[in-house]
């Protein structure tokens, strides 16, 4: 097993090209993929086509290789410039941007391992292999375990259980599955193969939000699994769960910006009006155009306070800093954390008050406009942001360093600590 040792931080080790020149240049290659993906994303919607297509031309143009070093011929871009292409994608269709988190957070993890795991798997993501997730269970298991199983039979490792949340899995080539193994302390991950005839994935998501993610069951029935594929977590004071944490923000503050977009072309739209209004087009009422720039500022926020998280990650990697890796770890999780407390109020007011451009015909199904709030909703459940505020006013007020979200299980009697890994 390959074993994650505390000195490490989270990311691969670059120092990549900074500067808003360089970002229009970088966004300059994919904007014409994200404007692709946006032309078909509410009929996607609409009729529950999973994107697929769309997945393989973000990996043809080169997307799933950002943050892969150098020498591997991927593109090692920072946080900053990778969450705002993130926002971008997310813009043009969330639910493929929220697919791609488990891929990104893969190349995250792999950036900490040995020189001989990279050597395995970097190329393999530079060549297009895109990684799918497999960590939470329904119910079950206690928090800080599992019941999916690593065993060995005669010197071969097998994988047995079943899994719900596998965001990304389904479009996957990988599934970086969290396991237990009988002898051994804490979780481990394995990789494996998503076609192996021993793993199944199912797209039986109900959720009212994100319905295109691919989320759902995955089952894995003795599934072999080599051992140099299998990653024994430790407890280690690294930013993975600050980045995949972000990376559902970066999603949100996408969604913010096409609702945004929404209610701008509403009101550009609209020949109707009210009596008790001014009685001229709406696009030329002052009370509609500073409900526009309310929505638009509320949107800007949200995706200028990922983008100032995102430089906290920078920083918190940056040799030039040499900060400790506990250093490194408060000051990217305190970030995420206060961005966590204040991205998605913004979003879900958008969201909801983009409505209020236009009359009764804006909740028409074939506009499908409440699928933006649908969605953010559903991002934002994914870890309540109350924990996030009161971490943050513990460490505030008595020095407590935060808790990374790596663990959801049943609750135990008696809390324990929670520590060690990502979800």
């Amino acid at each position: 097993m390959t074993t994650t040792t505390s000195a490490q931080h989270s990311g691969p080790q670059h120092s990549p090209a900074s500067g808003e020149a360089h970002y229009e240049e970088l966004a300059a290659r994919f904007r014409p993929v994200f404007r692709r993906i946006a032309d078909g994303a509410l009929a996607r919607e609409a009729d529950r086509t999973l994107p697929f297509a769309q997945v393989g031309w973000l990996r043809d143009a080169g997307f799933t290789t950002l943050r892969v070093p150098a020498r591997f011929g991927g593109n090692p871009v920072s946080h900053e410039h990778l969450f705002r292409l993130v926002i971008e994608l997310a813009e043009a269709d969330s639910n493929v941007s929220h697919l791609l988190r488990s891929h990104f957070s893969f190349v995250e993890t792999a950036a900490l391992q040995s020189v001989e795991f990279q050597d395995r798997w970097f190329p393999r993501i530079a060549a297009g292999h895109i990684f799918g997730n497999a960590a939470t269970e329904r119910s079950g298991n206690a928090l800080g375990t599992t019941q999916t199983r690593l065993h060995q039979e005669e010197g071969q490792w097998f994988l047995t259980g079943e899994k719900f949340y596998t965001t990304g899995s389904i479009f996957a080539d990988w599934v970086v599955v969290m396991a237990s193994t009988e002898g051994l302390d804490g979780r481990q991950y394995a990789l494996v193969r998503a076609d192996d005839p021993q793993v199944t994935i199912v797209d039986d998501w109900d959720g009212f939000g994100q319905p295109l993610t691919g989320t759902g069951t995955a089952h894995f029935d003795r599934v072999p699994v080599e051992p140099g594929d299998i990653l024994q977590r430790k407890v280690t004071s690294t930013l993975e769960p600050a980045f995949f944490q972000l990376f559902l923000l970066a999603v949100l503050a996408g969604i913010g910006r096409a609702a945004c977009r929404d209610a701008v072309n509403l009101v550009q739209a609209r020949i109707r009006t009210f009596n008790t209004g001014s009685g001229g087009l709406f696009r030329d009422d002052p009370q509609i155009q500073e409900h526009v720039g309310v929505l638009a500022s509320k949107a800007y926020t949200a995706a200028a306070v990922v983008t100032a998280a995102a430089r906290d990650l920078d920083a918190a990697v940056d040799s030039a800093l040499a900060l400790s890796p506990e250093a490194a770890f408060l000051r990217a999780e305190l970030a995420v954390d206060q961005a966590h407390v204040s991205i998605p109020p913004l979003v879900l007011a958008v969201t909801s008050e983009l409505f209020d451009v236009a009359g009764a015909s804006a909740v028409g199904k074939n506009k499908a406009l409440d699928r933006h709030w649908r969605n953010a909703r559903t991002v934002a459940t994914h870890n309540p942001a109350l924990f996030k505020a009161r971490s943050v006013g513990d460490y505030l007020v008595n020095g407590t360093t935060p808790t990374g979200l790596n663990s959801i299980g049943d609750a135990t009697a008696r809390p324990s600590s929670t520590t060690g890994g990502t979800p």
